[in-house]
C-alpha cells in the first residue's frame, strides 16, 4: 500500500472465514513470545523421521530482482534457512519451491527462480542444484539421483496454470516424488494452492515449517491469549480494507489505537470537518458503529487529536500542523501531529502485547512520517521493558525495517494479506491442511 492516505490498498483479502485453531499454553517474558500450537511442525519430526525421507518444501522465495536479475533483498531466502538447514542435518532430501512473480502464461525467464539457488547455496553453505521444472521426468530422476542431505531447487510452481486453481491431479505431481510435506511459507498460506494446500492430500506427514510455525505462534497465539493490557495499532488509507480486522480486534484489545488516512473517515462521521482529506463517504455509519461497539465494550479508542496537513500530495508540500477540529478547506492531513504522537505513546507505555497494523501517514515522504516511525521508536523502547510488539504485515513492516528498527521488536511478520487474515481470526487454507499435533 505504496503512499498510504492517499491510496487504496491493492491487497485485498481472501479466503473463507472458519473457527480458528486452538492454541495453549501461552508464555510471555522479555518481549517474547512462546506458544505450544495444535499444528505439527518440522522441530517434532527427527532424525529417526526424516533421514533419507524425500521432503518437499513449499518456501516463500518470492524475492525482489533488479533489471539484471540481481536479487536486491535476500530476506525471504534468510527466513526460510532455518527449516532447511534443519531438513538438510537429519539426513533428508529437499525438494524446494516457491513461487516468483506473477507469470501470465506459462515460463518466462524473469520469473525463474534461477537467481535463488546461488544465494541460497551460500547461505547454507553447500552446493544448490537448480532444476527447470516443479514435475514430471526431470523431477523424477534428480530425486533418485540425489543423496541425503542434499537439496534441490525446483522451478517457478505459478509457470502451471493448474497451481492457483489447485488442481488435484497438478498437487498429485508435485507430491509424486516426496514422501513429507513442509509448509515454509506463511506469505501464501491465506491461499489454497496446490503446492500449500492440495499437496497435503497425497504426503503425509504434512507439517509447518519454523518459519510458519512462528507466525502463528505470534499472530494468532498472542491474539487469542495476549498478556494484558492489549493494544492494537491499525493505520492505514481506507477503513474499508481493515473492517473486518477492527472488529476482530475490538472483541479482544484493551486498547485500539487508529492512525493513517482512515481518520478521516471517522472524523467526518464526528461531524468535522476534514478538508480535502481522504473520506470515504459509504463508510461513515460503519465508523460511527465501530466507535459504538468499542464504547460497549469498554475498549479505549484513540483518533489523533492533531494532525500534519499539506496543501497538496507532494513530499514538498507547505505543511503545517492543527487541532483534529481546525483542518481548513483545501488542505489535506498526511501524517499525525506531535500531541496524538504522546498520547500514543504515553497508551502504550502501560500494555503487555501491542499488534501493529499500518502506518500512521505517509512515512513514503519524509516531512509526513514522523508519526510512523515515532510509534516504532515507542515499540522498540517497550520490547526490552518485556512488552511483545508485533508488527503484522504490510507497510508497518517496511517502516520500521526504513527505520533500523525490525530487530528490536518481538516478531515482524513476512506476510501481508495472510497477517491481514489470522488478525481478522480466520484459519488460512495452507494452515489448516496441515497434520493436528
Amino acid at each position: 500500500m505504496a503512499l498510504t492516505m492517499q491510496r487504496a490498498s491493492t491487497a485485498r483479502v481472501a479466503g473463507r472465514r472458519v473457527a480458528a485453531p486452538r492454541m495453549a499454553r501461552v508464555s510471555l517474558s522479555r518481549g517474547k513470545f512462546v506458544v505450544q500450537a495444535a499444528k505439527k511442525s518440522v522441530g517434532d519430526l527427527g532424525k529417526a523421521e526424516l533421514e533419507g525421507k524425500k521432503v518437499f518444501v513449499r518456501a516463500d522465495l518470492n524475492v525482489p530482482l533488479d533489471k539484471e536479475q540481481n536479487i536486491t533483498d535476500d530476506t525471504r531466502i534468510r527466513a526460510a534457512v532455518p527449516t532447511l538447514k534443519y531438513l538438510l542435518d537429519n539426513g533428508a532430501k529437499v525438494l524446494l519451491t516457491s513461487h516468483l512473480g506473477r507469470p501470465k502464461s506459462g515460463p518466462e525467464d524473469k520469473f525463474r527462480l534461477t537467481p535463488v539457488a546461488p544465494r541460497l547455496g551460500e547461505l547454507l553453505g553447500k552446493p544448490v542444484k537448480k532444476l527447470n521444472d516443479c514435475i514430471g521426468e526431470e523431477v523424477e530422476k534428480a530425486v533418485a539421483d540425489a543423496k541425503n542431505g542434499e537439496l534441490l531447487l525446483l522451478e517457478n510452481v505459478r509457470f502451471y496454470k493448474e497451481e492457483e486453481k489447485n488442481v488435484p491431479e497438478f498437487a498429485q505431481k508435485l507430491a509424486a516424488n516426496a514422501d513429507i510435506y513442509v509448509n515454509d511459507a506463511f506469505g501464501t498460506a491465506h491461499r489454497a494452492h496446490a503446492s500449500t494446500e492440495g499437496v497435503t492430500k497425497f504426503l503425509k506427514p504434512s507439517v509447518a515449517g519454523f518459519l510458519l510455525q512462528k507466525e502463528l505462534d505470534y499472530l494468532d497465539g498472542a491474539v487469542s491469549n495476549p498478556k494484558r493490557p492489549f493494544a492494537a495499532i491499525v493505520g492505514g488509507s481506507k477503513v474499508s480494507s481493515k473492517i473486518t480486522v477492527i472488529e476482530s480486534l475490538l472483541a479482544k484489545v484493551d486498547v485500539l489505537i487508529i492512525g493513517g488516512g482512515m481518520v478521516f473517515t471517522f472524523y467526518k462521521a464526528r461531524g468535522l470537518g476534514v478538508g480535502s482529506s481522504l473520506v470515504e463517504e459509504d463508510q461513515l455509519e460503519l465508523a460511527k458503529k465501530l466507535e459504538k461497539v468499542a464504547k460497549e465494550k469498554g475498549v479505549q479508542l484513540l483518533l489523533p487529536t492533531d494532525v500534519v496537513i499539506a496543501d497538496k500530495f507532494d513530499p514538498n508540500a507547505n505543511t503545517q500542523t492543527v487541532s483534529a477540529e481546525q483542518i481548513p478547506d483545501g488542505w489535506m492531513g498526511l501524517d499525525i501531529g506531535p500531541d496524538s504522537i504522546k498520547t500514543f505513546e504515553d497508551a502504550l507505555k502501560t500494555c503487555k502485547t501491542v499488534v501493529w497494523n499500518g502506518p500512521m501517514g505517509v512515512f513514503e515522504f519524509d516531512k509526513f512520517a514522523k508519526g510512523t516511525y515515532a510509534i516504532a521508536n515507542t515499540l522498540a523502547e517497550l520490547t526490552p521493558q518485556g512488552t511483545t510488539t508485533i508488527i503484522g504485515g504490510g507497510d508497518s513492516v517496511a517502516a520500521v525495517e526504513k527505520a533500523g528498527l525490525a530487530e528490536k521488536m518481538s516478531h515482524i511478520s513476512t506476510g501481508g494479506g495472510a497477517s491481514l487474515e489470522l488478525l481478522e481470526g480466520k484459519v488460512l487454507p495452507g494452515v489448516a491442511a496441515l497434520d493436528e499435533k
